[in-house]
């Protein structure tokens, strides 16, 4: 999209003081690289003959357990509707309870192939597996197990009770009008893509960033769900590195166009992320017969609010009492993340860091949108 001097017009000294508090924290993890899982002890009960876990997983210290298809079935009262709390393009999301009482989201990968496609899937399963049983970050959902045979792909994860940001955004209650928690959650996830991007070895792409899969605790901390695992082995199965992977209103212009895809990518579908939460439309509203789309929709009124310091007509009305500077931060880098061409994009760790927001953001309204 072209915005040739669009923004370069905002004064110089109308960005935010470095006194003020940040939009972004510098994305934190304990070490810097991926955390080990603790090896998953045995249950004091199980099947007589239990089976293995796929070959090459047996010695990882930080696989998640292994479930058999019958113990997930049990926790899931046999994959009942009423279990039922998810359906996407990868699957359904069913509520569980262990023997141990413990709350899981069970998902339960859709699945179709022929004997060849099984092999490789179920390859490609295992090196997911050994890639996800490294991921451990506050701010994304813990893959705690997993169930792989010819037949059946599932994954076991953390229960998160607060339902997604999509669905509170959409429903406009109270503590999603609040502003701190709408801060709370740009800001963690934003770490948690953050640590995905650049605390992961290999390098985890999520592909699918969206109000739908930031699910929310019952503080409104954020946990980004769907990363990794499920589209990894779809891809495999179904051969669709042609077809586009998404939600449409999130994808990038480049990967729409060329099918490219890069950490890039998610920080686009991040700042249309930011996009719903300043002004609390959807990404792609359905109005009369012609969708409308929100980077679009909302360009002109960026420009405005930019322009004369009116947010009015941007920000959400149902919105509380807002502090103007963090707003205005969190404005600068959703531009910086939705409007500029993929190699000016900035990473997800300097969205994250101070520099982002002192030294960067001025640099990205005043000269890389030309």
């Amino acid at each position: 999209m072209a915005l040739c001097g669009l923004f370069n017009r905002r004064k110089a000294n109308r960005h935010p003081t470095t006194d003020q508090q940040q939009l972004t924290q510098q994305a934190s993890t304990e070490s810097g690289q991926p955390q080990l899982a603790p090896q998953a002890t045995q249950e004091q009960s199980e099947p007589e003959h239990p089976k293995a876990p796929p070959s090459g997983l047996e010695k990882l210290e930080s696989v998640p357990k292994f479930y058999t298809y019958e113990q997930l079935a049990k926790a899931t009262a046999d994959f009942t509707n009423n279990n039922l709390i998810g359906v996407g393009g990868c699957g359904q999301v069913y509520r569980g309870e262990l023997p141990d009482g413990e709350v899981v989201a069970i998902k339960k990968l859709k699945y179709v192939a022929g004997q060849a496609e099984m092999e490789g899937a179920q390859l490609q399963f295992e090196t997911e597996i050994e890639t996800i049983s490294r991921v451990r970050h506050r701010n994304l959902v813990k893959v705690i197990g997993y169930c792989s045979d010819k037949a059946d792909k599932l994954f076991v994860c953390e229960f998160v009770p607060n339902k997604s940001l999509k669905y509170h955004l959409q429903r406009k209650g109270n503590q999603i009008n609040n502003w701190s928690n709408r801060m709370k959650i740009a800001l963690g996830s934003a770490k948690g893509l953050t640590y995905l991007h650049e605390g992961c070895t290999p390098t985890i792409i999520h592909r699918d960033i969206k109000s739908e899969n930031i699910l929310l605790d019952h503080n409104f901390e954020p946990k980004i769900a769907d990363f990794g695992l499920a589209k990894e082995i779809l891809d495999y199965q179904t051969h669709v590195s042609t077809k586009l992977k998404g939600t449409f209103g999130y994808l990038a212009p480049e990967y729409v166009k060329d099918k490219r895809l890069t950490d890039k990518s998610d920080v686009f579908s991040f700042g249309v992320v930011l996009l719903e939460l300043i002004t609390g439309k959807q990404a792609v509203e359905k109005e009369g017969k012609v969708p409308i789309n929100l980077a679009i929709w909302a360009l002109p009124l960026l420009k405005q609010a930019l322009d004369t310091d009116d947010y009015k007509a941007l920000v959400d009305p149902n919105l509380q009492e807002y502090d103007i500077n963090k707003m205005t931060r969190m404005i600068y880098c959703a531009v910086a993340c939705v409007y500029k061409p993929e190699k000016s994009r900035p990473k997800m760790s300097e969205v994250s860091s101070q520099e982002m927001h002192i030294y960067h953001a001025l640099l990205f309204i005043s000269y890389f949108f030309c």
